[in-house]
């Protein structure tokens, strides 16, 4: 049952490959992700007390006339089939396995200050030509990591921040 996801993304995107609908899934599938992702419309989704029928109508008003109808069918059957735990699971792997074969992917970049654009684009160049991908860069802004950025890439993760640098030190001084 754990690959059941990867099963149903497997599909979607051989079904995406044959339309030629690669870009059209992949920008549906990420706005379904995103707008499903959230603690209400998962308590929904996952109710034990909710029938299929009625998750499958929210979904459908949700996303009927913006999604294709293959990926409307597939979040049907995946509803009626009481399947819905994988639904996020099905759509980050469809996410992920089109994304590889587009060469693109998503970096995420954690810095204390905000990137200025010169900056943000030096960075987006530089992880291209090292990940030879395209790359689309999520910065995200948090003060606590005092200095320095982290930058988390196709399962590499770099930390020059300087608040996992002072971790590291205490963690050696205190050895």
């Amino acid at each position: 049952m754990a690959d059941l996801g990867i099963r149903y993304a497997t599909a979607l995107f051989d079904i995406s490959q044959e339309n030629g609908l690669m870009d059209d899934y992949l920008d549906q599938a990420q706005l379904v992700r995103d707008n499903i992702a959230n603690d209400e419309a998962q308590r929904v989704l996952t109710h034990p007390r909710i029938s299929s029928e009625e998750k499958f109508a929210f979904l459908q008003k949700a996303f009927e006339n913006n999604i294709h109808q293959d990926l409307m069918g597939f979040m049907r059957l995946v509803v009626t089939k009481n399947r819905t735990a994988f639904l996020l699971s099905a759509l980050d792997k469809l996410i992920g396995m089109i994304k590889d074969h587009k060469r693109q992917t998503t970096v995420r970049v954690v810095s204390a200050v905000p990137l200025t654009d010169t900056q943000a684009e030096r960075l987006t160049t530089m992880l291209s030509k090292k990940l030879n991908k395209q790359v689309d860069m999520m910065v995200l802004v948090d003060s606590s990591v005092i200095a320095g950025i982290s930058i988390q890439a196709d399962g590499y993760f770099l930390d020059r921040t300087v608040s996992t640098m002072l971790k590291d030190m205490k963690e050696n001084f205190e050895l």
